[in-house]
């Protein structure tokens, strides 16, 4: 498969903020409450349906892998960008990180217990979405369990040139309402289970949302842990 245009653009950006991004944005242990209960419930997920390694696509510097690790998790870390999987290494060297791209996921087929992509997929153009999700559903186990969480809204598409410290960046972000999110996720044979919307605030400036889906097979019936 051909690379998409539009991840040079990506990469290239988290390469030249890769220093900043990581001492400016936070620690999954230092979100909101409900932020961190929806880690809690799908680290929970996976572990008790056992049915494989868990991906954090789009890792960054490796602390959200290292997060999952703690509560569990059989994680490891993948991302476009080649400074930020040196970053992770650096950081957390008994973790395993790869370079990739989630167009095209080295994983095996129905290989994965688990995938977390927090705050990756708005740098998606809509009409490559489809073909994300399927991958998504192609390496995950049935009964494996997909946690997304990112930025909605009402079709929004912004270009900006700077970000995490200033620095120049040349990707493009795309905010879709929650409800297409839920309805690309089911057209790639996803079940979303459970979701939460935030509204901004609290230093968050955009809507946001968190689903929890899982592919069907073994986790069918599964209730959210209390």
């Amino acid at each position: 498969m051909v690379e998409p245009s539009y991840l040079a653009a990506v990469r290239r950006s988290y390469d030249t903020v890769c220093a900043d991004y990581a001492r400016l944005v936070k620690s999954p242990a230092e979100l909101d409450p409900l932020s961190r209960s929806m880690f809690g419930a799908f680290a929970e997920l996976v572990r008790v349906a056992d049915l494989g390694p868990v991906a954090d696509l789009g890792c960054g510097p490796g602390r959200v892998t290292a997060y999952l690790a703690s509560l569990g998790s059989a994680a490891f870390g993948v991302d476009l960008s080649p400074k930020m999987i040196e970053s992770a290494r650096r950081a957390y060297p008994d973790l395993r990180f790869a370079v990739g791209s989630m167009t095209a996921l080295e994983s095996a087929d129905d290989e994965l217990g688990g995938i977390l992509s927090y705050f990756v997929v708005h740098h998606t153009p809509p009409e490559w979405l489809p073909v994300v999700f399927a991958e998504f559903r192609r390496v995950l186990a049935p009964g494996g369990w997909l946690m997304l969480g990112d930025y909605v809204g009402d079709d929004e598409h912004v270009r900006p040139t700077s970000a995490y410290g200033g620095h120049p960046v040349s990707y493009e972000s795309y905010f879709p309402p929650a409800d297409r999110i839920v309805d690309l996720l089911g057209q790639a044979g996803l079940v979303v289970t459970a979701r939460l919307e935030c509204e901004p605030g609290d230093g968050v400036k955009r809507r946001n949302a968190v689903f929890l889906a899982h592919k069907p097979g073994s986790a069918d019936g599964v209730e959210l842990p209390e």
